[in-house]
């Protein structure tokens, strides 16, 4: 079997290197002959890339990425990569297009009309798009151009033929969309293996490194500001070291430091109480493993029902409780299943005490560490969950 993933994201993009590529590599190694289209927004070492990407089993392409102005790039954009994909299928006879997310959908349903040869349509939904947008306050709700592409949106979901989606939430809000076509449920997951330097030894060593003793450690990764809520996790992580002064708070963010840092120090974060800084991803579970819970709080809205962070996933595997709120794709239910948490249902200061109470009583728990590695076993492995349901979609695309 001869597939394309297209993907409107350059090859060093972090979402690239830690969830496209890896998924590739599985469908590689699954015996999958793998080809992957890229749109780059500046320079890039080709030869080297493509000789990475190549020991892998993957061939890679690429386009240059068009930004201003905005509608008019994005529509030269999708021709462009029509145009490239059509002549792919002409040349390797690609027996799906995988398609992430909708611009790249656009570009393969206009690349199997002018081809001869009709590779299936794979849909990888990775968010409600057009509500995104109006999430965001990008679009006004019912504006013209939200109206255009949820038209393209409806056509483009009755030309595919098969769908990936990240929760069970999305796939519930698209069943009378898809009927009785395939779909897989595959959330964010992680290469477990990565997680493996997340040792009592490393832990050690980080606390040590960055001066943080025998403090109870909060920790938070990812950006900040839009869905994230800076504010709100600022005002939790103020609410803790209220409750424990001797607190120390460990942020891994590529975002400005100024964004969190003036908030802890409202929160009474003195200089020595916390570290806010941008770590290799390499790292990130060395310095995970020195914290004891982590947080997400994510902006509540109607499309973040189909989001699945992948932040959750990395805490998890490094056996951290987390504290998430509700509303955001499936987090709420296999957080309270697996007990491996808090949810908390509004951002207030009583919502944090309660919460601030049930996470002392679930530190307690000596089990908790090990639950939430299973969760993230169970949940999120990239290989027996990710890869194999890409796989499974595959085959039930092509009939093998």
């Amino acid at each position: 079997m001869r597939s394309c993933y297209i993907c409107y994201f350059g090859i060093g993009e972090p979402l690239v290197q830690t969830q496209v590529i890896p998924y590739l590599r599985e469908l590689a190694a699954g015996g999958h002959e793998m080809s992957l289209l890229t749109f780059e927004p500046g320079e890039v070492d080709e030869k080297a890339v493509r000789e990475r990407l190549a020991a892998d089993g993957i061939e890679w392409h690429w386009l240059k990425y068009h930004k201003r102005p905005s509608v008019p790039a994005t529509m030269f954009d999708i021709a462009n990569g029509a145009r490239v994909i059509r002549r792919l299928i002409a040349k390797h006879g690609f027996d799906v297009l995988h398609a992430r997310s909708h611009v790249p959908m656009m570009m393969a349903s206009l690349a199997r009309k002018w081809s001869r040869k009709k590779p299936k349509l794979l849909f990888d939904i990775r968010g409600f798009m057009p509500e995104e947008y109006v999430d965001a306050g990008i679009w006004p709700e019912g504006g013209s151009v939200y109206r255009a592409v949820k038209k393209a949106e409806a056509s483009l979901i009755k030309q595919t033929d098969g769908f990936v989606v990240l929760t069970e939430r999305a796939r519930q809000i698209l069943s009378d969309q898809i009927g009785d076509r395939p779909v897989e449920v595959i959330p964010c997951c992680v290469d477990l293996g990565r997680f493996e330097s997340a040792t009592p030894e490393s832990r050690r060593q980080i606390r040590e490194q960055l001066g943080i003793g025998d403090r109870f450690t909060l920790t938070y990764v990812g950006a900040f500001g839009g869905w994230y809520l800076t504010k709100e996790t600022a005002e939790f992580f103020g609410a803790w070291k209220s409750e424990r002064p001797e607190a120390f708070a460990l942020i891994l963010t590529q975002s400005d430091p100024a964004m969190i840092e003036s908030l802890l120090k409202k929160q009474g974060y003195g200089e020595g109480d916390y570290f806010i800084g941008k770590v290799p991803s390499v790292e990130i579970p060395a310095y995970l493993s020195a914290a004891d819970a982590a947080v997400s709080f994510i902006k509540e809205c109607y499309s973040k029902q189909a989001s699945s962070p992948t932040k959750n996933a990395e805490y998890l595997a490094c056996g951290l409780p987390i504290v998430v709120n509700d509303g955001i794709g499936d987090t709420t239910e296999f957080t309270r299943k697996d007990a491996t948490g808090i949810v908390i249902e509004e951002f207030s200061s009583e919502a944090y005490a309660r919460a601030l109470t049930e996470l002392g009583d679930l530190l307690k728990d000596e089990n908790v560490a090990e639950r939430s590695k299973e969760s993230a076993r169970s949940r999120f492995d990239l290989k027996t969950v990710g890869g194999a349901r890409y796989r499974e979609i595959y085959s039930k695309l092509v009939g093998s």
